[in-house]
């Protein structure tokens, strides 16, 4: 069979930059072993899987490791895929995931995703933690990925993770933030439990980011950088339980993968 296929660089407004995702888009829903057999032959941090419903769309996301039950960066690339190339009408795309119901407003190029938000809470910091960033953070908390907060923008730059360290962490992900020189506030994500070392832009680690940094610098709006080599962009928003993370997106190529159902055992 012929499956519509698009990657999307999200959270950049230029080519070769922010968090390149694939969007698969179905007509209904593949056995789940197809759905992660086509995330790992991708090898991209994650697939997206959308399926039209009435009123709205069905929405999965796979890292080439396993399903995820949120993400940031392949539901902006989603939504890019929605409005460029599907012809949506109007100025906001309704989907409902493993999080809820996710909206997306489009404002001319911006995307701004309506997500969940995530406080950390405060935590000891575990020496594998340490041991994995090669530094000791000012401050440790926890929600679903592990937040380790430094003193400089620098230090998160050049810290050189142990992904064996980090694999011992009972947790998906770990974020390493800091305040920013030129943006509010820089991050860096890294899940190799998930199959992916550093994750080049990550929506979903705004989540936590969002409520700590809004709390500390005393403003609802913000601005963020991801500062891996590919680095992105990130305009955020505190409303309560929720968080707003707008951010651009760019087609890279659209094609079509030829996916047989009788894959090997």
């Amino acid at each position: 069979m012929s499956i519509p296929y698009y990657q999307v660089d999200a959270f950049t407004d230029r080519l070769f930059a922010g968090n390149p995702a694939g969007v698969c888009v179905l007509t209904d829903w593949l056995p789940d072993a197809t759905l992660q057999a086509i995330a790992a032959e991708n090898n991209l941090a994650e697939t997206a899987f959308v399926v039209r419903r009435d009123g709205h769309f069905d929405l999965r996301w796979f890292t080439p490791n396993l399903e995820m039950d949120l993400c940031g960066h392949a539901t902006l690339a989603s939504a890019h895929v929605i409005f460029q190339h599907l012809g949506c009408q109007g100025s906001a795309v309704r989907f409902q995931t493993k999080s809820g119901l996710l909206t997306v407003t489009c404002e001319r190029e911006l995307l701004t995703l309506d997500f969940p938000a995530r406080p950390a809470i405060p935590c000891p910091t575990p020496p594998d933690l340490i041991a994995g960033l090669g530094a000791t953070p000012l401050v440790t908390a926890k929600a679903r990925d592990y937040l380790a907060v430094f003193d400089s923008e620098q230090t998160v730059r050049n810290l050189k993770p142990d992904m064996a360290a980090l694999l011992r962490l009972d947790c998906l992900g770990i974020i390493a933030t800091a305040p920013g020189k030129q943006c509010d506030f820089v991050s860096r994500f890294f899940a190799p439990r998930a199959g992916v070392p550093e994750d080049p832009v990550t929506g979903s680690a705004h989540c936590t980011l969002i409520p700590y940094w809004a709390e500390r610098l005393a403003r609802m709006k913000l601005h963020a950088r991801q500062v891996s080599p590919r680095g992105g962009e990130l305009y955020c928003d505190l409303r309560g339980e929720r968080v707003n993370i707008a951010g651009c997106a760019v087609t890279y190529f659209t094609g079509f993968l030829q996916v047989s159902l009788h894959l090997p055992a």
